[in-house]
């Protein structure tokens, strides 16, 4: 496993692995901090492609004033012998200024997907996001980029980047990986102490009652939202920031639902650490519509 950190050797190394050993390239994208979540990226991406890249970099452009940029955990001896054991190729683990260099002056948005949810809550979030997502894109060039489902509006995201932008690497999502309480695996789940840790199991449990009134019929926007807004403000130790019933593929707010597939995202403090998770709500006439044409 060789650790890369400057992008002209990272996109040499690329270059040679796809036109000189035409083998696939497969991309996990991440923050470092790894953990299982991660971990079940790395394993997909072993198993789909002949070379696996992890990039480890703690992106500076999607934080927004007053975030936790400064604390977010950053280990990369202790990421790089987690990886060891899974067989990674390369660690791309450049610097800022190795990727943002002095001058930098060229962003992406993605208009409409990232006014919304989480972009509505972090002004300019997306924009960071997708702008590291395309350096990334740019300089591996992977046919495979690995991303997980509980950040569900960014896979939308990238998806629609890779998409308008004509990149030629097909977007994997990945279910989300929980822990035994059931709570999203997430590097900021750190920060919680164990009585939060507690507290925060509530987060999947309203997740988890909001699609069993579903499937018993509900089909109230409002009345879904209500329930899981009741359930997480019984718990002391949690604020909700905001839930959301929208179309799963446009983000487009919805009072009544139909055989659409339907993202139900949350977005809580538990004391001061903000977690968010998500569920999908598909209808049986939808589910008997996809199976009829596969």
């Amino acid at each position: 496993m060789e650790i890369i950190n400057r992008r002209q050797r990272m996109s040499s190394v690329a270059r040679k692995i796809r036109r000189e050993q035409d083998r696939t390239i497969g991309l996990v994208p991440t923050m470092g901090a790894l953990h299982e979540g991660h971990l079940s990226l790395v394993r997909e991406a072993r198993r789909m492609c002949d070379v696996v890249v992890v990039s480890v970099f703690v992106n500076p452009a999607q934080f927004g004033p007053g975030e936790d940029y400064e604390r977010y955990p950053r280990d990369l001896t202790k990421d790089t012998a987690l990886l060891t054991d899974y067989n990674v190729d390369y660690i791309f683990a450049p610097t800022v200024e190795e990727m943002y260099p002095k001058g930098f002056a060229t962003y992406v948005t993605i208009e409409g997907l990232s006014d919304q949810l989480e972009g509505a809550a972090r002004p300019g979030h997306f924009r960071g996001v997708a702008t590291v997502v395309t350096i990334l894109l740019n300089t591996v060039r992977p046919d495979f980029a690995f991303f997980g489902q509980k950040d569900a509006q960014q896979a939308l995201i990238i998806k629609r980047l890779v998409r308008d932008l004509a990149f030629d690497s097909e977007i994997v999502v990945l279910p989300t990986v929980r822990e035994d309480s059931g709570l999203a695996i997430s590097s900021r789940n750190l920060y919680l102490s164990a009585d939060e840790q507690a507290a925060a199991r509530v987060i999947h449990s309203a997740l988890v009652q909001v699609k069993t009134a579903y499937r018993e019929g509900e089909r109230n926007a409002g009345r879904l939202a209500d329930s899981i807004r009741s359930i997480i403000e019984a718990e002391p130790r949690a604020r909700l920031d905001y839930v959301t019933v929208a179309d799963a593929e446009t983000l487009e707010k919805l009072d009544k639902l139909d055989d659409k597939s339907v993202l139900i995202a949350v977005a809580v403090y538990i004391g001061k650490t903000r977690l968010i998770d998500n569920t999908i709500l598909s209808s049986a006439k939808k589910k008997d519509t996809a199976m009829a044409r596969s």
